[in-house]
């Protein structure tokens, strides 16, 4: 690991995305179960393609392993890739529930 060129934005992406949630947008989604189960499904079909074109028998994606930690999970899957999936899933999820019209008490939207 001589390099972090995956890695630091990796994390930088998460903390920001959390930074975002809870200082700005606050929509209150982590807390939804919603959320968490959409999560679950995006991992495992992330899962399926990401294996599948990092799979070091026969990569389609090529990462240099001087700029990651070289942990790859499951099968050859670099635990970057899903840092960096859930901060843009999350994003896009964030900033759509934000811009959604709310429902007062009596069902009429805000």
């Amino acid at each position: 690991m001589s390099g972090l060129g995956y890695t630091l934005p990796a994390v930088v992406a998460v903390v920001a995305v959390v930074a975002l949630e809870l200082a700005v947008l606050r929509t209150g989604l982590f807390g939804k179960i919603e959320y968490w189960i959409s999560m679950g499904i995006v991992v495992a079909f992330q899962v399926i393609v990401d294996g599948w074109l990092t799979k070091l028998s026969a990569p389609i994606v090529v990462y240099n392993e001087h700029h990651s930690t070289g942990v790859r999970f499951p099968w050859d899957i670099p635990v970057e890739d899903f840092l960096f999936g859930w901060a843009m899933v999350t994003a896009v999820l964030l900033l759509w529930e934000k811009q959604r019209p709310r429902r007062d008490g009596g069902g009429e939207c805000r």
